[in-house]
């Protein structure tokens, strides 16, 4: 491969990504190179990759579509798979919105966590269908160097376990994946988020993502420990009636999460467009041997 590879770099509530346009499917991303393109001293930089391919190109997205043209090959920055992102949705969809497959309102956008409708507004955030959550029974506890919580066992299409804390520096560095038990509570690994009060329906959080480590922001991880809020605090939409929305911070910024009473999840927040310029093909095809 000679020719040279287009990328853009976007993020969404600083949760950082490589996107590379790929509509056929055409270019081959072993582990190695992506973990080569998100690494930030010697690649582009990034939480994980955005590769963008339309449906009925890639084989895992094919049965998809005829309910979403386009589909989210998203990658860990380890160069891992990963079911979806919630924050890389939103900039998946912003980028179709710049390059001109899209206009502002209504989409579908494919992932490995099942088609997500997503809505551009006019005042340039975006909000996707998470979906609903599911809670799988058993108990989990997570820990940190001495310190252990329960957590709540959430999965968003990808699986996370919720820590509510007195103090968020509680969590450590999140450079190495928490330690949580029991193991059979998730067999390929977890997003482990960190949680304290703010106010009201308001939330702080630090998150580990799996193949990634600490980040700036995690969408599923935003729902989820909004999820896992409403629990706690006994606003479950299913037995209210009324939609719960928790504000939730994390580093980045600030998402907005609602969850109706027929459990479909929002998730509400921005998605920037920072930069584009082209991959050197030898370079890249170097990486990833």
């Amino acid at each position: 491969m000679s020719t040279p590879i287009a990328f853009l770099k976007g993020h969404g509530t600083e949760n950082d990504f490589v996107i590379i346009p790929d509509p056929d499917n055409a270019i081959d991303l072993p582990p190695a190179a992506v973990a080569a393109l998100c690494d930030r001293r010697a690649g582009l930089g990034g939480d994980g990759l955005l590769h963008v391919v339309r449906s009925a190109a890639h084989p895992e997205a094919k049965a998809m579509a005829a309910e979403a043209e386009w589909f989210m090959d998203y990658r860990n920055g380890d160069g891992s798979i990963a079911e979806m992102c919630g924050n890389g949705v939103r900039v998946f969809a912003r980028y179709l919105q710049r390059a001109g497959h899209v206009t502002e309102g209504d989409l579908a956008v494919a992932t490995r966590g099942g088609v997500k409708t997503v809505h551009i507004d006019k005042d340039g955030d975006v909000t996707v269908g998470m979906g609903k959550a599911r809670l799988p029974e058993g108990d989990v506890t997570v820990s940190v160097g001495g310190h252990s919580w329960p957590a709540r066992n959430v999965n968003m299409g990808n699986p996370h376990a919720v820590a509510f804390v007195d103090d968020l520096a509680h969590a450590g560095d999140l450079y190495s994946a928490p330690r949580y038990r029991p193991a059979s509570a998730y067999p390929d690994g977890v997003n482990v988020e960190f949680v304290v009060d703010r106010g009201p329906a308001h939330v702080a959080m630090r998150v580990h993502e799996r193949g990634s480590g600490e980040t700036r922001s995690c969408g599923t991880g935003a729902c989820a420990v909004a999820v896992a809020a409403a629990r706690r605090d006994g606003t479950d939409p299913a037995e209210t009636g009324t939609p719960a929305t928790y504000t939730v911070d994390v580093p980045g910024g600030t998402l907005v999460i609602t969850e109706r009473p027929d459990g479909e999840i929002e998730m509400t927040g921005p998605a920037v467009i920072v930069a584009e310029g082209v991959i050197d093909a030898h370079w890249l095809e170097n990486a990833a041997s």
